[in-house]
Formats: C-alpha cells, structure tokens, sequence
C-alpha cells in the first residue's frame, strides 16, 4: 500500500498543483462523476423512449416528473448512506443498482412496473452524488476544496454538455432503438462501480481520517435532526432553495417570455449554449481567485449578479438583453458556484459532513423543482414584470447569504489515506 503524502503549503494552489497533488481517491471521484455524466441519457430520452412504446404524452411527462422527485429524495438518502456506510459502498450500491434498473427499464411490460422502476432509477442513481461529495470534502485540505469542488463542477458540467450527442449517436448506431442507448448507460454505471471498489477507500480508511488519524476512535453517531439545530446552515439552506428557484426560470419561464415577445427562438437557444461554454471555459480560472476570499462575500456577490441578471429580463426583450442577463448570472455561476458547492463540507462537522452535502443538495434539487411553477404561476399574474420579481428575492438572498455563512478554516491539512491496492 501506498500513502500519498501532501507537501505543506501557505496557501491555495492552483489548477494543476491541486489536482496533482490530490489523494488517488480524489481523482478517481473527479473521473467518475464526468464518465457517469457523460453516460446519463435516461432523463434526456426518457419521454421520447416511452413515447415511442406508444405511451401518451401525459404519461410520459408524469413518468419524468416521477423521475425527478426520486432524483430529489434520492440525495437526501445518499447523504445518510455516505455517514453510515461510507463513500465507497454507497457509490458501488448506486451505480450497480443503476445499472440494473436503467437495463431493466427496456424489458417492463406495463406502465406502473415503469413508473416504479424509474422513480427507484432517480432514487438510487443519485445516491452517489452526496457519497462523492462528502469524500472529496474528507480528503482535501480545507484551503483547496473550492478549487476540487470547481474541478468537480467542471466534470458534471463538462459531462451534461456531451452526453445529449453521445445518446443521439448511440441511438443512431442501435438503428434508430433505445437499447443500445440504455444498455450504454447502464454500462457505464457498471464501470463507475467497478472503479469506486477499487480506487476509493474503505469505511475503515474514511473514519480513520474523521478522527484524525485515530483508527480505535470511536464512531460518532449523528441524524438530519442535528443538521436542523445548526440555525445559520438552515439559513443557508434557505439561501440554496432560493438560488434553485431563481437560476432555473432561464429553462422554464424565460422560454415562454421569448415566445410571447416574438424574439427568434435562435437568440434564447445561443444565449443557453453560451452560459455552457462560457462556464466551462472560465470557472477554473476565476476560482484561482475566488479561493482565496472570505466565503460570506462570494455568496453575496453571486446572489446580486444572479438578482441583476434576470432583472436584466425584465428590459424591452430583444437579443441583446437576453444575452447581457445570461452573461451576468452565468459570471454569477462561475463565481460561485465552487464556494457555495464546497460550503457544507467545510462547515460540517466530520461525523455529519453526509448529511450536510446531502441537505444541500436536497433543497438545491428541490428549489429547482419548485421554480418552473412559481416562474410559471408569476408570469400568467404578472407577465414581463416577472424579471424584476424574481431579482428583488435573489438580492433577499443575497442579504441572508451574507449574515448565514460562516467563516471557514483555513489550511488545515487532510490525513493522509492508504490507497486500497486492487486484487487481481
């Protein structure tokens, strides 16, 4: 076995240095999330492969707001099964219990198996994620979690943007079917967890490090309840939910609003495909800086350029408001999106760190489910003046951002891990 040993430092590194010097563990986690990412084509495809079964449109819209509410739940669960199994054994259970159910989904011969079967796909494929999280926070000094959780961010995104061409090529090759499709997808999750069970280390290594080295420390025991005693984080939490509403209106609310003004399709269409590439591009570099300021004054900043972007809507609707407002919450994104990702990790305690990434990305994930319905319940009222609405709660937000979150430690170095050697 080998320890991989961290060099001292004074402060943050950069891109390469970070990554470089990171625990085995730790890249094979970054790899991961983007293979898997790459790989997720169910949500994408899932209405037009059930539409193609002959099931009605209605049935499939119902289908994929099944699969979204067990996206949901299914963080919440990852983020306890991360503080009682462990990353490595809750991210072989998801990616294993994916790849079966994903496969599975090609041969149901009724609706309801389908509709089971897909919310316990959202449920368990998303168990990973707050594992994941959770490991990286355990294994990376405090002073260089922004930095992972934006390499972490870079993947996720990075995968997104190609994993609707690789899924179209995919169902070309299959002939115009979904079973090569799915069967890629589901193979891909069985890689993921063949990769977890050898790169990741064991529950064992993971308390080792949570009690500072001490293998015979007793385990601490913990629940979503002590998350709710911590008052500040609930405040944060809120801040999160908001961020979800708000940031997702650029999917359901600012279609509708191009639509009804006559704006050519084309100019919402380049506005999406230009946050993508502009936050792909840039989010590494800006994260360099961002690293290294005060935590409370990102998260306020992020919220007033999200608040000033979709304000930006709110102007007489033409390309260039639609690119000038994407262009400042996308700055918001990339300014951000590392701090308030990494947050949870650095704020937790060892014996909660799970559950706080897991409360993360619930409410993130709900907020996310909640803003096409308040977008779209606004805009029937209220029409155009939406905008303004919707920027005046982000800058609320940003207010309560910066009272609830707290100062993080600086520079405190993670234990070094034994990584697992594979057996063969």
């Amino acid at each position: 076995m080998a320890t991989q040993e961290k060099s001292a430092h004074d402060k943050p590194a950069g891109i390469w240095t970070t990554f470089a010097e990171s625990p085995m563990a730790v890249k094979a986690v970054l790899g991961g999330v983007f293979v898997n990412k790459i790989g997720g084509f169910l949500n994408i495809f899932l209405v037009l492969f059930l539409t193609a079964k002959g099931y009605s449109a209605g049935q499939a819209a119902t289908a994929l707001g099944v699969y979204g509410v067990g996206s949901v739940v299914g963080v919440l669960i990852g983020g306890a099964l991360a503080d009682r199994l462990g990353a490595r054994n809750s991210t072989v259970l998801s990616m294993a219990g994916s790849a079966a159910l994903i496969a599975a989904l090609l041969y149901l011969p009724s609706y309801p198996l389908l509709i089971v079967a897909t919310a316990l796909v959202g449920a368990v494929g998303q168990v990973y994620r707050p594992a994941s999280a959770t490991l990286l926070s355990e294994l990376t000094d405090d002073d260089r979690q922004v930095m992972i959780f934006a390499m972490y961010r870079f993947g996720l995104n990075l995968g997104t943007t190609a994993a609707p061409l690789i899924g179209f090529a995919l169902y070309q090759w299959g002939g115009d079917s979904y079973h090569l499709l799915f069967w890629g997808e589901a193979l891909v999750a069985l890689a993921y967890a063949v990769l977890a069970h050898l790169a990741l280390p064991s529950k064992a290594e993971e308390k080792r490090v949570r009690a500072g080295g001490d293998a015979a420390a007793p385990a601490a025991t913990g629940s979503y309840a002590d998350v709710f005693r911590d008052r500040r984080y609930l405040a944060f939490l809120l801040v999160v939910f908001i961020n979800g509403v708000v940031y997702v209106q650029y999917l359901s609310t600012l279609p509708l609003d191009v639509a009804k003004s006559g704006v050519p399709i084309f100019w919402y269409t380049f506005a999406v495909a230009l946050n993508g590439a502009v936050v792909i591009l840039f989010e590494l570099l800006v994260t360099k800086t961002t690293q290294n300021l005060p935590a409370k004054v990102v998260v306020a900043t992020c919220f007033v350029l999200l608040g000033l972007g979709v304000a930006v809507y709110g102007l007489p609707l033409g390309p260039a408001v639609i690119i000038a407002g994407t262009l400042l919450w996308t700055l918001a994104e990339i300014i951000g999106g590392p701090v308030v990702f990494s947050y949870p990790g650095l704020v937790a305690p060892a014996h909660l760190k799970g559950r706080y990434i897991g409360s993360f990305q619930f409410v993130y994930g709900l907020g996310a489910a909640a803003g096409p319905i308040v977008g779209g319940f606004l805009f029937l009222r209220i029409g155009h003046a939406v905008w303004p609405v919707l920027g005046a709660l982000s800058f609320v937000a940003a207010v309560i951002g910066f009272v609830a979150t707290k100062s993080t430690k600086r520079g405190t170095p993670a234990e070094p891990v034994e990584e697992p050697v594979a057996q063969g």
